[in-house]
């Protein structure tokens, strides 16, 4: 088994004080040759080649000084621990109901509303990362732009594909009430919950908004209503005769008593934004009252490495031994 040496930690570090030990060892070893050196005449070096040899002159305290390290290292014990975690959630499924008809181009908010209101959504989804999200938009009709998914990656390039005229004009807000919750209403979620952001009032569509908002209530959907768009007149851009864009100002017209009612009665609450500084506040509290609960459990499991430093050191201080007590013992 090989041994990643970066995920090393032991569990005795202290005992690596010891190591102090080795240069008094050696400090201790140079003193006492220099104090036992002396000088005798023979007529021929060719019986002592072998202490020519630095190597073997001094191995016995190399691997005196090695097989301590090794033997410290072991009894620090070292380790490696593998980890991972167990997450559990409390499922949260939502649904983003997203006006996109021709007045969602005004420009109250930079760029516009539609492209704030598009740049917010799809920073509250980066931010729910265990919840099922899905999308539906509406103008004048309405249809499911992405179904619950957790494939967050996704539901952000169908976010961004999103743009006015994809479908007929007109505002919708049953419709787009009614298809959010028809995508929620088999889910076993814990807790099923619709954002809906408009900017006008329904004036298109088959089913009422009270109508969608009923259904949502008896299918334990929660609806949260946002209403968008700054008060009295705002910028929006249009088309003249030969294709030239235009300016004029408009009345913001947003049914708040209409979206209230949505929300009071499935169990929500209803949201004004009047830039798009606000709208972030918003997704920030609903992101809040919808927290997920995410439970945690961390598993780690610690693998011994101290065989190998206390084999080494075996050999090591047994080679010494062999060569202090058989090799230069037996030399005259």
């Amino acid at each position: 088994m090989l041994i990643n040496w970066n995920d090393i930690s032991f569990a005795n570090p202290e005992f690596f004080w010891a190591l102090a030990i080795i240069p008094l060892m050696i400090a201790y070893y140079i003193w006492r040759n220099n104090k036992l050196q002396g000088t005798f005449k023979i007529s021929s070096l060719h019986s002592f080649s072998f202490f020519k040899s630095t190597f073997y002159r001094h191995s016995a305290i190399v691997l005196r000084c090695l097989g301590l390290a090794s033997l410290i290292t072991a009894i620090a014990r070292p380790q490696t621990s593998l980890s991972w975690q167990n997450v559990t959630t409390e499922g949260i499924d939502i649904i983003i109901a997203l006006d996109i008809s021709g007045s969602m181009l005004a420009e109250d908010f930079r760029p516009n509303r539609l492209e704030a209101s598009k740049e917010v959504a799809m920073e509250f989804i980066s931010e729910r990362p265990h919840d099922r999200i899905g999308l539906v938009i509406y103008g004048g009709e309405s249809f499911t732009q992405c179904p619950l998914t957790s494939d967050h990656d996704v539901l952000l390039n169908l976010f961004d594909d999103i743009q006015n005229g994809m479908i007929e004009d007109g505002t919708a807000i049953g419709m787009g009430l009614a298809t959010a919750v028809n995508r929620l209403k088999d889910s076993e979620a814990k807790s099923k919950v619709v954002i809906l952001l408009t900017d006008g009032a329904n004036n298109a569509g088959s089913i009422p908004p009270i109508t969608a908002a009923e259904i949502a209530r008896e299918f334990g959907i929660r609806v949260y209503t946002v209403g968008v768009g700054s008060e009295g007149e705002a910028r929006m851009p249009f088309q003249d005769q030969f294709g030239r864009i235009q300016y004029q100002m408009v009345p913001v017209r947003i049914d708040e008593k209409t979206l209230k009612e949505i929300a009071q009665m499935a169990d929500g609450q209803y949201f004004r934004a009047t830039d798009k500084n606000k709208l972030e506040n918003i997704y920030k509290e609903i992101d809040q009252l919808e927290k997920s609960k995410i439970n945690v459990t961390d598993y780690k499991k610690k693998s011994e490495h101290f065989w190998p430093f206390a084999s080494l050191a075996a050999i090591l201080l047994l080679l010494e031994f062999l060569i202090k007590n058989l090799i230069f013992k037996s030399v005259v």
